[in-house]
């Protein structure tokens, strides 16, 4: 055992953050996904003690909020937005899409109504910007807004889960659908959805993205009613 003088002192760790704690919460949820964090997880990665990040952040909810408002930042448009109203919101839609990708646990965080952030009203602040010019007034912009918004979140959840599900209750998505097809099967062919039978069965020829196209219907029901709008 050597004596304490002749031993190197420990390596000082950094000055924790605000800042650093968000993002090595992010790093475990991007790795592990939502479930993983907590104060006590993230603060071992930090290599401090729990009640040390309790100091900074007083519950996992602000946890989660600032995480939520910490990405919101991938989906801000640098610079301005494109002089068209369709092209606008396509291009944000474009970057909410990729977030998703890369946080897919942000679509886990919508129903848990937390504190909007300034990034998030930011965000907003944007997507309201791309109706300038429309001579719509403030009720009728957000409700353009929530179609958009609406269309989006279904979208960006189902993507999502296709992309690949977590493994809950020792079994993945592929191996569910395995336990699932047989019995889908049995009831397709005993002949009461005649419409979705030849679906499943022959799969769907042309079978495609539908992000841009459905978001597409969308922005022709908006334009329609801004022509009805404008007609005399």
């Amino acid at each position: 055992m050597s004596s304490i003088w002749n031993r190197p002192a420990p390596p000082r760790r950094p000055v924790l953050t605000r800042e650093a704690i968000v993002a090595a919460a992010i790093q475990v949820a991007d790795a592990e996904g939502l479930a993983a964090v907590s104060i006590r997880r993230v603060a071992a990665e930090l290599g401090a003690r729990a009640m040390t990040l309790y100091s900074y952040i007083e519950r996992k909810e602000d946890l989660l909020a600032l995480m939520l408002d910490e990405i919101a930042t991938e989906v801000l448009v640098e610079g301005p937005l494109p002089d068209d109203w369709r092209q606008a919101l396509l291009t944000l839609a474009r970057h909410e899409r990729e977030v998703v990708r890369r946080h897919p646990w942000r679509v886990e965080l919508i129903s848990h109504r937390l504190a909007v952030g300034p990034n998030g009203l930011r965000h907003v602040e944007q997507k309201l910007a791309a109706f300038d010019g429309l001579g719509v007034d403030r009720l009728t912009a957000w409700r353009f807004l929530a179609a958009f918004n609406d269309y989006m979140t279904g979208f960006v959840i189902r993507e999502s889960a296709e992309r690949g599900a977590p493994r809950q209750e020792g079994i993945n998505a592929a191996e569910r659908a395995a336990v699932a097809e047989p019995y889908i099967k049995e009831l397709v062919e005993g002949g009461e959805f005649p419409r979705l039978a030849p679906m499943i069965e022959q799969g769907v020829q042309g079978a495609d993205d539908n992000f841009e196209r459905g978001l597409n219907w969308v922005l022709d029901g908006i334009a329609g009613e801004l022509a009805a709008g404008k007609s005399p």
